[in-house]
């Protein structure tokens, strides 16, 4: 029986690891699927993006503006990673057919890190509670806007029913196996390790259950634990806690020129200064120029990409977003979602056909509507907001400077403003040779 349960385990575990690895290369593929980027260089540069990593992956640095609830989410997210540390040694139990097969090497420590588990578990079970009574009773307002209408919403509420349930599997588990050993069962009483801090008191829950039964128990919470483990694994790469993995990455190769500042294009910039200075213009024939802004996920950067999968649907960005808090369309959330839906059809597309076959679909317009993006405001809000360094603004920028200059789509106010800049090198509608005239009233 026992090698039965260890050739199904190993079976689990090669199938787990190889469906999560194949959907991790074409997350991959997909990102890979942007344009290059050029990144900082420079002295000092790894050193600020080491920082970077620690203290707005590793570290939540953002998320501590709301101290409270910072901390909760700390607690999850710490007590989760911390915990399945765990995993490891109940890979090799089920492996090697054993039993807290580190307990006896660790001795008094190993009773020490269950405990220290434990507490986290307990913390953890804590915080998702309430994390779901923000957002299924209280329904904080970031949390019912309807960008998460339908799965997205139930997503997040998954995640967190899941990881409740695993802390509870993990308790449930050490009480019924310590109770065991002191039954002296065959197979437990082998390696003691003697109460734990929390698990003790669910032993009454279990106390009437035969030694028979109560073994059932503990193989069912350890083999529901480890594939609820397996299962997360698989799951993670659909759901927006994708961010756990990725936040990492994004958080090291986050801009780091200062907020405010916009990537111009150099095309542009040229044509600017050689209508200002004719003389500096190149004479024969050049080439022509890149393609002007976004229009699909292939004309953003690999970057832009990175930041739609590591995207926590967290909500702080449209919560802090003045065109949303005023009733109009845009939700930078939503442009972020919308990214990484249109990334996924995509990658779906390459792996029916073996290479992108056009779909008569685009970013813009099919997915981002021209009314989003002119609601903008271009006031960094969102950017600021994001915990994981994530920037909508640029591929809302992208997306608009496509609008305007492949499509010539733009208000008409706008037009005007373009053609006086064109003509008058200013906004306004004055000739450059008149643009001192005011001054001669001062005289």
């Amino acid at each position: 029986m026992q090698l039965i349960q260890q050739i199904l385990f190993a079976a689990l575990s090669v199938l787990s690891v190889y469906l999560f690895s194949k959907k991790a290369k074409e997350i991959i593929r997909n990102i890979r699927l942007g344009r290059d980027e050029k990144m900082e260089t420079g002295p000092g540069i790894s050193s600020q993006r080491w920082r970077n990593l620690l203290l707005l992956a590793l570290g939540q640095k953002k998320m501590f503006r709301n101290p409270l609830v910072a901390v909760m989410h700390f607690l999850v997210y710490a007590g989760f990673i911390i915990i399945n540390i765990e995993v490891l040694e109940i890979v090799l139990d089920g492996i090697t057919g054993k039993h807290r097969l580190f307990a006896a090497p660790l001795g008094s420590f190993y009773s020490f890190l269950i405990n220290s588990f434990e507490v986290l578990a307990l913390l953890v079970l804590i915080a998702c509670v309430i994390f779901l009574v923000r957002r299924n009773i209280i329904k904080l307002k970031r949390f019912i806007h309807n960008d998460l209408d339908g799965w997205p919403r139930s997503d997040a509420n998954y995640i967190l029913i899941t990881e409740i349930v695993l802390m509870s599997l993990f308790l449930f588990l050490n009480a019924s196996d310590t109770l065991l050993q002191i039954r002296g069962v065959e197979h437990y009483a082998a390696h003691p390790t003697g109460n734990f801090i929390i698990s003790q008191y669910l032993q009454p829950l279990l106390n009437g259950i035969p030694n028979g039964g109560l073994e059932i128990v503990e193989r069912s919470c350890w083999w529901l634990h480890i594939i609820g483990i397996f299962a997360f694994l698989n799951y993670l790469p659909y759901s927006k806690h994708l961010h756990i993995v990725l936040a990492f990455p994004n958080a090291y190769y986050a801009r780091l020129q200062p907020v405010g500042k916009m990537d111009n294009m150099e095309s542009i910039q040229k044509e600017v200064l050689y209508a200002m200075q004719p003389e500096l213009a190149p004479t024969g024939e050049q080439p022509t120029p890149q393609k002007f802004g976004a229009k699909d996920i292939m004309d953003l950067s690999w970057k832009n990409l990175m930041d739609a999968y590591s995207c926590t649907e967290c909500g702080r960005c449209t919560a802090s977003c003045p065109a949303n808090q005023t009733g109009k369309l845009l939700s930078p959330r939503k442009i972020m979602m919308d990214t990484r839906d249109r990334m996924e059809e995509v990658g779906k597309n390459i792996n029916a056909n073996k290479e992108f076959k056009e779909d008569g679909k685009s970013l813009l317009h099919d997915y981002i509507s021209v009314e989003e993006l002119r609601a903008c405001t271009t006031c960094n809000a969102c950017v600021q907001e994001c915990p994981v360094s994530i920037s909508p603004l640029d591929i809302i920028i992208q997306l608009r400077r496509y609008l305007v200059m492949e499509e010539s789509n733009s208000p008409q106010e706008w037009a005007a403003m373009f053609g006086n800049v064109e003509n008058n090198f200013a906004p306004w509608k004055f000739s450059p040779d008149e643009r001192d005239k005011w001054t001669e009233e001062l005289v």
